[in-house]
């Protein structure tokens, strides 16, 4: 019906410049640390066991290499990989999307891509292909060209997958990484040094489930310069301090399809109920205490988004120990409107208000927690230390009362109006909001 209406109207092909679009999409909203987290997603749906990112500096032939050991891909599909919008479906699961990361993260940080595959453990076939910006700005066409035997990037990725399936991705001409005068300088290479060590903390983050061991996929291994990569589990689940409250799940629907999503929750422990006070600092995360607490959302097992309540509440110093995960599949990303770099989704409406009586009863404990620190840190000497058993016990119990009113408002969701009561409460009878544990 379609193909009868265009034939009874003239048409015009407006197909976008090739030089122009390809320039724009360069600008999507990726960092290095980013970039190269996109490239790894596609190890992972490749399968891969290892990755090995390996960042060279060679003065204006300074280049990145992110190796894998995966599936690999034919001659057709790696054509089909360097397509801009892929036609390739994703099934449900995979960590791709858009069929536009493996260019766009690329081309961010580079201006010539080449990508080396082989497919076939049995026969050494191995191909490559590059997208280079200037012989697309040069022609103003979507051209990918075939790399020579001699090019020095490509013979040293071929001999790698000589030994068998994966791929290797090679970033050439670093134009957005390095400066453009003196690129052989000791500030270019402390630059890629202090860049590798960053991807490593990134990719230790967001890839933390896949480099600990995910149910139904191979344990994964990253390197960065040969340094293998530390999984940061931001829920601290190794140490015996932490508590985890009991997972809820929920049913989110949007545009007809109904998916699950998840929601764990933990209150971290003090630092001085950590195992070790390194291990404290280490927690602290990229963002630091206090903007690492919140929400930490999971696509597929990925991290994509962490730290902040996503409006449902503001951060807080008493709350810092508090984090929580929400997990949800492919199937839902439109709900989530995920972008295309795969580093921002939006909470839909429906599953705030569905999630936000458990995330105050979260915070609510990580408060009182919290609390019970300060109180230990600031009173060196207790003000009931050598009073009765009895008196000991009732102060305690004033406090398990304070933590049960808070306890009771949240779940009446009257949370509001605990709290203009609290302040009240302290500025009349401070006495009171003492016992009470509900001093500031």
């Amino acid at each position: 019906m379609l193909e009868e209406q265009v034939a009874e109207r003239t048409w015009y092909d407006v197909s976008p410049s090739a030089a122009r679009l390809t320039g724009s999409l360069r600008d999507i909203g990726y960092d290095f640390t980013t970039a190269v987290a996109d490239i790894v997603d596609n190890s992972v749906a490749a399968g891969a066991t290892r990755v090995e990112i390996l960042v060279e500096h060679d003065g204006a032939e300074s280049r990145v290499f992110i190796t894998d050991d995966g599936c690999g891909m034919s001659a057709q599909g790696l054509l089909e990989a360097l397509r801009f919008g892929t036609r390739r479906a994703y099934g449900r699961g995979e960590l791709g999307r858009y069929g536009l990361g493996l260019k766009t993260a690329s081309l961010s940080q580079c201006r010539v891509l080449t990508v080396v595959s082989r497919n076939s453990e049995k026969a050494v076939r191995v191909s490559a292909r590059s997208l280079d910006l200037d012989l697309i700005e040069e022609w103003d066409q979507w051209v990918i060209v075939d790399p020579t035997n001699t090019e020095p990037s490509a013979k040293r990725a071929r001999q790698w997958l000589s030994e068998g399936t994966g791929t290797v991705v090679i970033w050439e001409v670093l134009d957005r990484v390095l400066p453009e005068k003196k690129p052989e300088g000791g500030w270019a290479r402390r630059r890629l040094e202090t860049l590798a060590a960053r991807t490593a903390e990134h990719l230790g983050m967001v890839f933390h489930r896949f480099i600990e061991g995910v149910e139904g996929r191979p344990q994964l291994v990253i390197t960065v310069n040969g340094q293998k990569v530390v999984a940061w589990d931001p829920f601290a689940r190794h140490e015996s301090a932490t508590q985890e409250l009991p997972r809820q799940r929920f049913e989110v629907e949007a545009g007809g399809v109904v998916g699950q999503v998840a929601l764990r929750r933990f209150v971290l422990p003090a630092k001085d109920r950590f195992s070790e006070p390194a291990e404290f600092e280490r927690l602290s995360g990229p963002l630091n205490w206090n903007r690492q607490q919140g929400l930490y959302v999971y696509r597929a097992d990925r991290l994509v988004q962490w730290g902040g309540w996503a409006g449902i509440r503001g951060i807080d110093e008493h709350t810092k120990l508090a984090r929580a995960s929400i997990e949800f599949d492919t199937d839902l990303d439109t709900t989530f409107n995920i972008n295309v770099a795969k580093m921002r989704v939006t909470l839909p409406a429906q599953l705030k208000s569905l999630i936000e009586p458990a995330v105050n009863e979260l915070c609510v404990l990580a408060d009182d927690a919290y609390r019970k620190t300060s109180r230990a840190t600031n009173t060196p000497v207790p003000a009931n230390l050598g009073a009765p058993p009895e008196a000991r016990a009732a102060a305690q119990a004033a406090m398990s009362a304070g933590l049960a009113l808070r306890m009771a408002a949240m779940q009446a969701d009257q949370w509001q109006a605990w709290e203009q009561i609290e302040t009240i409460i302290r500025e009349q009878s401070p006495d009171v909001a003492e016992l009470l544990g509900l001093q500031n």
